[in-house]
């Protein structure tokens, strides 16, 4: 399995809880939409000591499932509709567990 992290920082004008709940509900839709993707779960609300906006943790079967996800029509159409033109910035982690 694999796991892929995501934070991301919104731009200021963007960091509405609106804007986070459409990511949230877009991005976890699409468990059971992009083959080997197993969980997705979106966090839009950090402690105020936190320097990122948006959280996202998803498992996926393998790490050519997690290839498969990154260009999966869904998944594309999510990132640029619902991410891309509201982040700031975005850092990324993926592993492998057993």
């Amino acid at each position: 399995m694999v796991k892929h992290i995501i934070l991301w920082k919104l731009k200021d004008e963007y960091n509405t809880p609106e804007i986070k709940q459409n990511m949230k509900t877009g991005l976890e839709a699409l468990v059971g939409v992009v083959p080997g993707l197993l969980e997705m779960k979106i966090e839009i609300a950090p402690l105020p000591k936190s320097n990122a906006d948006v959280l996202l943790y998803s498992v996926l079967e393998s790490e050519e499932a997690l290839q498969n996800y990154a260009v999966h029509p869904a998944h594309v159409k999510a990132a640029n509709e619902l991410l891309r033109p509201f982040a700031d910035s975005r850092m990324c982690m993926d592993f492998e567990v057993e």
